[in-house]
């Protein structure tokens, strides 16, 4: 079964390097690209999203950046089971901070090289597999 993903960047060679390395792990996704934050939200609302999509979050975008969608995100009842996982650039302690204060699965540093960059990929794949495992009904059931 195809798997939905959604992922916010606006660097167009990000995004096809998201593309290929999907390809290159034989990932059975079907990736929905928004260019920044507002774009994002715009496919997040308009989509069936349950249970909730996995999310590739880039930071530094122009309209919204990562951090002020995931500031609209985990304020939203609707949205705020998106599992989220940072992929930037950005190596800064205060960053990774922010990051983990709103609630990400997880942030990867985009590497250098297109095979580490499959790596990671990799791994956040097995991430998105091992939360299918639990019913978002469990999840959202005590608050």
């Amino acid at each position: 079964m195809t798997r939905q993903a959604l992922l916010i960047d606006d660097d167009i060679v990000d995004v096809e390097t998201v593309r290929r390395a999907i390809r290159r792990n034989r990932m059975d996704v079907e990736l929905t690209v928004a260019h920044d934050g507002v774009e994002g939200l715009e496919v997040l609302r308009r989509a069936s999203t349950t249970p909730p999509i996995p999310i590739l979050l880039d930071l530094n975008m122009p309209r919204m950046n990562g951090f002020e969608f995931l500031d609209v995100i985990r304020a939203d009842p609707k949205l705020r089971l998106h599992q989220v996982f940072v992929l930037t650039t950005s190596k800064a302690d205060v960053d990774l901070l922010r990051a983990y204060d709103r609630c990400v699965a997880g942030y990867i540093i985009k590497p250098l090289t297109f095979s580490k960059f499959c790596e990671a990929l990799q791994a956040i794949d097995g991430l998105w597999r091992v939360n299918e495992l639990v019913p978002t009904t469990a999840v959202g059931a005590e608050r």
